[in-house]
Formats: C-alpha cells, sequence, structure tokens
C-alpha cells in the first residue's frame, strides 16, 4: 500500500509540473499539429526526462548537485532563455508543411531523438523547476514520516515520469486526432502564435535577468 502510495504521490507531480501551459507545451501542441501525435509525444516525453532528473536530484538527497545548480541558476536561465527565443523564433519562420526530403522542417518532424532532446534541454535549463520538487519532496517527507529508503525514492520518481509522460500522451494524441484535418493556413497561424508565445517567455526570462544584473534592488534579489 505504501508502495502504491509513493507511486501516485509521484504521478501527481509529474502532473503538477507538467500541466501548466509554458513553452514546452506550446512546443508540444504545435509539433503535434504539424508532425502527428508521435513527435508531439516524443516532445513531451523529453519534458518527462527532465522533471525526472530534477525529482531524482532531490529524492535521492544528491544535494550537491542541487546546490550547483542554485549556484549557477543565472546562468542557467540565462542559456534557458536565450534558448527560448531561439526555438521561438524558429517556430514563427518554419513554413506549415515539410516542403520536401531536404526540407529541414521535415526533418524536425522525423528526428525523434531531436524532438526529446531539444525539450529535455529546455526544462532542465528552469531552475524553477527543481526547487518545486524540492517543495513538493518536503511535503512527500512529512507524510510519510521522514526521509525514505533508495527504493521509496526510486518509486517516486518513476511515478513522476510515468505522470508526467501520460499527460503528454493524452495531449499530443487529442491533438494528434486534428493532425490531419489542419490546412496551410491554419498551421500558419498556429506557427506564428506559439512561436511568438514562446520567444516572449524566453524574453521574459532574459529582461527578468537584466534586471537582477542592472538593478538587482529593483526586484530584492541580490547579485550571486
Amino acid at each position: 500500500m505504501t508502495n502504491l502510495y509513493l507511486i501516485l504521490s509521484g504521478m501527481v507531480m509529474g502532473l503538477v509540473a507538467a500541466v501548466p501551459i509554458g513553452p514546452v507545451n506550446l512546443i508540444c501542441i504545435r509539433r503535434s499539429f504539424a508532425f502527428g501525435p508521435v513527435n508531439g509525444f516524443a516532445s513531451g516525453l523529453g519534458a518527462a526526462l527532465g522533471d525526472g532528473l530534477f525529482a531524482a536530484i532531490m529524492g535521492f538527497g544528491l544535494t550537491w548537485i542541487a546546490q550547483m545548480i542554485e549556484g549557477y541558476a543565472q546562468l542557467i536561465e540565462l542559456i534557458g532563455g536565450a534558448l527560448m527565443v531561439w526555438m521561438g523564433y524558429k517556430t514563427f519562420v518554419s513554413p506549415p508543411f515539410p516542403r520536401n526530403v531536404n526540407d529541414m522542417a521535415d526533418k524536425e518532424g522525423t528526428n525523434l531523438f531531436r524532438a526529446i532532446l531539444s525539450t529535455f534541454v529546455l526544462t532542465v535549463t528552469n531552475p524553477v523547476t527543481l526547487l518545486s520538487f524540492g517543495v513538493m519532496f518536503a511535503g512527500l517527507g512529512g507524510l510519510v514520516g521522514g526521509a525514505g529508503s533508495f527504493n521509496d525514492a526510486s518509486l517516486v520518481v518513476a511515478g513522476v515520469v510515468g505522470g508526467s509522460a501520460g499527460w503528454w500522451l493524452a495531449l499530443t494524441t487529442v491533438i494528434g486526432l486534428f493532425h490531419t484535418k489542419i490546412d496551410e493556413r491554419a498551421m500558419r497561424i498556429i506557427n506564428r502564435t506559439c512561436g511568438v508565445l514562446v520567444m516572449v517567455c524566453g524574453l521574459a526570462v532574459l529582461v527578468r535577468l537584466a534586471l537582477i544584473y542592472v538593478a538587482p534592488g529593483v526586484l530584492g534579489m541580490p547579485l550571486r
């Protein structure tokens, strides 16, 4: 019974991390429309693996890794923000559908490893996710009566990956039903809308970092 509770708790954590609309959701939605549910799910799986990595860091008590991430949080956020701006721009200028086998859009649609890697990197360059898992694990530890064993942590981490992946599977499957019904005009609107929103998210991160660097007092956060 305890094992089932730990797995379900991990699944809830995975859903909490995956469900809120953000750059990764937008990218997965756009890729599901453009290339089908398989590519969309592969993109979501990259995010699920990123969530699983953060969950493992907190669950297995790898505090030195957590401290290293926190120490380089601003640099990591800078990379993540720049990556979001670049991916948003590429999405914005992408053609509605691949024109030929040598089209970059076609390569994006068929290279599942690239789809997984891009969203994995986007997920792990958001240190806020690590902090959120720290809070969730602290709450879980209080509910189960303190620190658990290696096996307990493994079950929770597996639940996190499973819950997150389950969300992406459900989301991309539903969107994939409309994949063949999207015409060129609608796909162009989807590309440009998702591209602009992802770029805005990236620019928001970069502007926040600039404010911290130029005028740390504005946000009440000291320079590291």
